[in-house]
């Protein structure tokens, strides 16, 4: 059973990125939403310390207390853990730390072993920082990830590859790009594969950053493939993977087994963000107004009602990371935490710059924060399409289809 308590080493974890978060992100914050870019110095600093937005940065926990917990892996509880303290630091500078970023997982959990080494030893805190990413939507392919463009076509040595991606996290500074492309459309899913690019591939390119609302320094990149030879090692699990195995798994399967895992990372994060303006609000209405006023009374019911939503938003996304670390399937879980967590976290900011008033209105952190929420209702798949997902596990023991 989740404990609702944090082990002593998960405690740890919490307090030193929480340290981090405050000394290290916040002071570069308004800053870097400014100026859309975090400073390079600062990137190489991190780089230096080791600090990735992964559910392996953070150590494992394994109590030796307890036998029956001894092999127990905590990644993602500590992914999560980390990940809200993270989202209350600065989620666009979050987004930004060197690593694998959102390309890790599928490479972790579908690469061959050569794969693994060759694509994930490159982010060493002894080079210089260095960052992948992910790329699957497309202009025609955003939340039906299913109806992908991009095509793979077979030739000796490897593939072909052309299309086009956008919305694509760290895709234009990124070494390589876990990119989805299809092998035949008429297949459907099945047709779906996943391919490493490398930088500077030819035919590879980055055509456009993107100029958005919020998480302003994290960029956000449109990459297109124009007959962009990838060899047959680059693609994600080898060719057995997809032809030898009874389950006939495909590109579109891996693309969903690491949004089970990215899922409440992000879901974390949301949270961080609302805590974040929460927190601010909560001591500006302590200090700006006295404790029996009228306007304490309403400031006090919006702020209760926002602690009740982020505690739940939290205990929701615990047990996703929960269910992940101990193997359960926990695609359901997953939805729930980050449709949850991401409308959440737009409600509570918006509910604090009410209470501001004018005050939070002009380059402020609780108006940033505002800006920034609303990507988590958005991106690793809308509010919309985690509740479709979460139907149809609800009615998979009907039979009925949704």
């Amino acid at each position: 059973m989740i404990s609702f308590e944090l082990s002593p080493h998960q405690q740890q974890v919490k307090d030193v990125v929480h340290w981090f978060a405050e000394n290290e992100m916040r002071p570069i914050s308004m800053e870097a939403d400014k100026s859309g870019k975090v400073p390079d110095e600062w990137l190489d600093k991190i780089n230096k310390l080791g600090i990735q937005l992964t559910t392996s940065s953070f150590g494992e926990d394994k109590p030796k207390s307890d036998k029956k917990t001894k092999s127990e892996r905590q990644g993602n509880r500590l992914a999560v853990i980390a990940s809200e303290e993270l989202g209350w630091g600065d989620p666009a500078i979050a987004l930004t730390l060197p690593g694998p970023g959102l390309g890790g997982p599928p490479v972790q959990s579908s690469g061959t072993p050569e794969q693994k080494r060759r694509f994930l030893s490159i982010f060493s805190k002894d080079e210089p920082p260095r960052w992948g990413a992910y790329a699957l939507t497309e202009p025609e392919a955003g939340s039906d990830v299913s109806g992908i463009r991009t095509t793979a076509k077979k030739t000796e040595g490897g593939y072909i590859l052309n299309g086009q991606k956008i919305f694509i996290t760290n895709g234009g500074r990124a070494s390589w790009v876990v990119v989805f492309a299809t092998v035949d459309r008429t297949l459907g899913r099945a047709g779906h594969r996943a391919f490493v690019v490398e930088k500077d591939t030819p035919g590879f390119t980055c055509t456009r950053l993107a100029q958005k609302m919020g998480i302003r320094a994290s960029e956000t990149a449109e990459l297109l493939l124009e007959d962009c030879f990838v060899p047959e090692e680059n693609l994600l699990g080898g060719e057995s993977y997809y032809e030898t195995r009874g389950d006939r798994p495909s590109g579109f399967r891996v693309a969903m087994k690491t949004f089970d895992n990215t899922r409440p990372i992000v879901a974390a994060m949301a949270i961080g963000i609302a805590r974040a303006a929460y927190e601010y609000t909560l001591d500006w209405v302590r200090r700006e107004y006295p404790r029996h006023g009228h306007f304490h009374h309403l400031a006090a019911d919006v702020l209760a009602h926002a602690e009740q939503d982020i505690e739940a938003a939290r205990l929701l996304t615990w047990e996703a990371a929960w269910r992940a670390d101990i193997g359960k399937p926990n695609a359901k879980e997953a939805a729930i935490c980050k449709a949850y967590s991401g409308k959440i976290a737009l409600d509570v900011c918006s509910e604090c710059l009410e209470l501001l008033g004018p005050v939070g209105l002009e380059e402020h952190i609780v108006e940033k924060l505002y800006r920034d929420a609303k990507i988590f209702d958005i991106f690793e798949g809308t509010n919309q399409v985690q509740h479709l997902i979460t139907a149809r596990h609800l009615y998979e023991p009907f039979g009925v289809r949704v």
